[in-house]
């Protein structure tokens, strides 16, 4: 007869089971070490320790003479492109072009509907209205105007899936300054509601609900230039404020305008039904959960010239990074692995995409020689799964004898043992991964994204001067698509 479910194993059995567990435990313990030799291998998931960029600008010999001609340095001289990054061509098509061209501009997409916000026209002139793209018919319709106070260009902006929450921004054309007001659009009805405003103005601040708050930061201060560090949050539910008066948080690492912030909440891996049992210690390895991320960004910008009526730009210092941060669940700042090149001028400029973040466009480092501006080509993936996969043949194995042989008390204690003694190990090979997964037709900054059914779209922003030339020229309002392609 049969030994019963329930019956008590020999001690010799006990002995096989835990020889096998710990034999089980060493190979994942040399595949984790094996993993862990790859090239992408990450140390970057620590608290932070500096804000020191390992993209440091290529050294050019030194002009004694800052009169004589570039072409007669001696040494190398850095072509205008040399900062463009490998990547596969990408067969684009090009769609309905939006009914006006625009720079700095904002867009929130709904479902079917991208909805573009204001924005430069021409350096003098701004729009005040709202455009919508339907990605059913690829159509541009629907326009109506945004409120009178409304700032025009360099906002902040983010949605629940229906109202649209507009913060702060530029009001008014060249480089005027920053408002403090904020507002908040039904897309349903189309009609507008006041937000408390900031408790001081902000340019381009970064924008994000995060767990039933409106989270603002950085941006730059009211003179355009001087980058900011505040960290704002209101409590908000169904596009209304549940507080009177914004609350101060931890402030941001780096401050300054034109950087991306975004929140993923991204689903769990699941194991035949079961959640994994150590979700929390593990969590860093196997899922990126309601996370809040901030991504590139710039130190300074343009400036009004003193004195002018019309505050006509003026140009300042600009320092580009390539810094991506995380915002833990203790509300602690974390080091992620930073971007392939320094990027500015993306905050609308992304997509969330299965558990990749999709970069289009920007700008990086000015010419060393030129000084000029550098817009950005690339479309770069950020791929936040972990080299360890939740199904390794072996973790499955332990897991699932964890769930279901609680009997076997000795086979209990061992996987308990590697389930809470192993995170430290297994994390040594967390990565989060950068790559270039294409090309775009030209070079593009403060450009628009969208993505439906399997396709990327961008439209609007500002284009190269040429395929050698990536100097900032032409105001577009074009929209483009492609097949999006991720790598795994």
């Amino acid at each position: 007869m049969g030994r019963q479910f329930g019956a008590k194993p020999t001690s010799l059995a006990r002995v096989l089971v835990v020889v096998c567990v710990t034999i089980l435990g060493f190979a994942l313990i040399a595949d984790i070490f094996w993993a862990s030799s790859s090239k992408f291998t990450s140390s970057y998931f620590n608290t932070i320790v500096s804000n020191q960029s390992p993209h440091q600008p290529s050294i050019l010999p030194k002009n004694n003479n800052p009169r004589k001609p570039i072409g007669d340095i001696p040494g190398r001289v850095l072509s205008a492109t040399f900062q463009d990054l490998p990547g596969p061509e990408l067969k684009w098509e090009k769609m309905a072009t939006a009914p006006v061209p625009r720079l700095d501009g904002a867009a929130i997409q709904i479902k079917d509907l991208l909805y573009v916000f204001a924005g430069y026209g021409t350096i003098d002139y701004v729009h005040s209205h709202v455009d919508i793209y339907n990605f059913m018919d690829n159509t541009w319709g629907g326009r109506f105007d945004m409120p009178k106070e409304m700032a025009h260009s360099h906002l902040g902006m983010v949605t629940d899936g229906r109202y649209i929450y507009v913060i702060s921004g530029q009001y008014g054309p060249q480089c005027r300054g920053p408002t403090s007001r904020n507002f908040v659009l039904d897309t349903e009805t189309k009609r507008w509601q006041d937000l408390p405003p900031l408790p001081v103005p902000r340019y381009a601040p970064a924008t994000q609900l995060w767990r039933g708050r409106l989270h603002v930061m950085g941006g730059s201060k009211e003179n355009r230039h001087t980058p900011g560090l505040e960290h704002w949050s209101l409590a908000v539910r169904n596009g209304k404020a549940l507080e009177k008066e914004w609350r101060t948080e931890i402030p941001i690492p780096r401050g300054g305008p034109h950087s991306c912030m975004i929140y993923g909440l991204l689903i769990p891996y699941h194991l035949s039904g079961w959640f994994l049992s150590y979700q929390i210690s593990l969590r860093a390895c196997v899922v990126v959960n309601d996370q809040l991320l901030v991504i590139g960004g710039q130190e300074g910008d343009f400036m009004a010239k003193p004195g002018s009526p019309i505050f006509k730009c003026s140009r300042r210092n600009e320092v580009v990074y390539d810094d991506v941060y995380m915002l833990d669940d203790e509300m602690k700042w974390k080091v992620l692995p930073p971007m392939p090149k320094p990027d500015s001028h993306i905050e609308f400029a992304w997509a969330l995409v299965n558990n990749s973040i999709v970069l289009v466009g920007g700008t990086t480092e000015k010419h060393p020689t030129t000084k000029k501006m550098v817009l950005i080509g690339e479309v770069m993936q950020f791929n936040l799964n972990n080299l360890v996969s939740p199904f390794n043949p072996i973790f499955i194995l332990i897991i699932h004898m964890h769930t279901h042989f609680d009997q076997f008390v000795a086979v209990k204690e061992a996987v308990t043992y590697f389930l809470t003694a192993l995170p430290a190990a297994i994390c040594a090979q967390c990565s989060f991964k950068w790559s270039v997964i294409g090309k775009l037709p030209y070079r593009v900054k403060t450009t628009l994204v969208g993505f439906w059914n399997g396709w990327l779209y961008f439209t609007s922003g500002q284009r190269d001067k040429g395929p050698d030339n990536p100097s900032p020229k032409k105001v577009l309002g074009e929209m483009w698509r492609t097949k999006l392609k991720l790598n795994l």
